[in-house]
């Protein structure tokens, strides 16, 4: 099992394959093995590396287990494997929490950019408005209260409604269920009151943003913050919904695809 330890954490990553790099960042709760359609898909023609973020799948923070964490804590973990990989620069692709990542990277380390994918995410997680204040505190609560499996439940019929999704909802349960409710609830705070929605300007490294049509409504409207990126594209995905890469893998990796193929 790859490991590499930085900032007093033992982190977890895989790799695939050979080329340009390209690292896929996973969504909060998630791990490297949400990333396994993508990493086989693309491994033929990159050199495919997928990081556990510190303290969730199987990378450890080995002084501070159960936080407190910060979203530039997590990208500086990103900068630092690719840097241990030799893999700068690289195409970086988030994912949820993994988007944000990939855009505080953006925003403190632009140089180990080669172009950078954010899927279902935004550059803010400042949650304004009744709805989604409400849908966030409910999320709190669940997480507080019922643990990471309470919280999978949750969510499972929402990110997996349709009847053929019913294999894609019993993993993302068991795979939810392994998170240290701790961790869990520091990663979640972590990214609560993130932003660098003022910094949108001055990311220049080319950028597909792809959203899912039936996204979480708090993340919806992509395309207002897009215009304030001088090199970004918008793609929205009909019929998805938040784990577009787990729920449509053909159609992720095909706009992804064609995406990396320009650039």
């Amino acid at each position: 099992m790859p490991t590499f330890t930085h900032d007093g954490a033992e982190l977890h990553f895989e790799v695939r394959g050979a080329g340009v790099p390209l690292l896929f960042l996973h969504g909060l709760g998630s791990s490297a093995d949400d990333w396994a359609h993508q990493m086989e898909s693309f491994a033929a023609r990159y050199r495919v590396i997928a990081l556990d973020a510190r303290s969730s799948g199987r990378s450890r923070d080995l002084v501070h287990p159960h936080g407190p964490f910060t979203v530039r804590q997590f990208a500086a973990d990103a900068v630092a494997l690719l840097g241990e990989l030799k893999a700068a620069p690289a195409h970086v692709v988030g994912l949820s929490m993994g988007g944000a990542i990939a855009f505080q990277v953006a925003a403190t380390a632009p140089q180990v950019l080669r172009t950078m994918t954010i899927c279902n995410s935004g550059p803010s997680f400042i949650v304004r408005g009744f709805g989604a204040r409400l849908a966030i505190l409910t999320r709190r609560i669940v997480a507080a209260t019922l643990g990471p499996r309470g919280m999978a439940r949750m969510l499972a019929p929402k990110l997996f409604p349709r009847p053929e999704h019913a294999a894609l909802r019993a993993q993302f349960i068991e795979r939810w269920t392994r998170n240290d409710p701790r961790a869990y609830a520091a990663s979640q705070r972590a990214v609560l009151g993130w932003s660098v929605l003022d910094r949108l300007p001055t990311m220049r490294v080319p950028t597909l943003v792809i959203g899912s049509e039936f996204d979480y409504p708090f993340l919806l409207g992509k395309e207002r913050w897009v215009r304030l990126m001088p090199n970004a594209e918008h793609v929205e995905v009909k019929g998805a919904h938040h784990a577009l890469p787990m729920e449509s893998p053909a159609e992720f990796e095909r706009v992804l695809g064609e995406f990396l193929a320009r650039n």
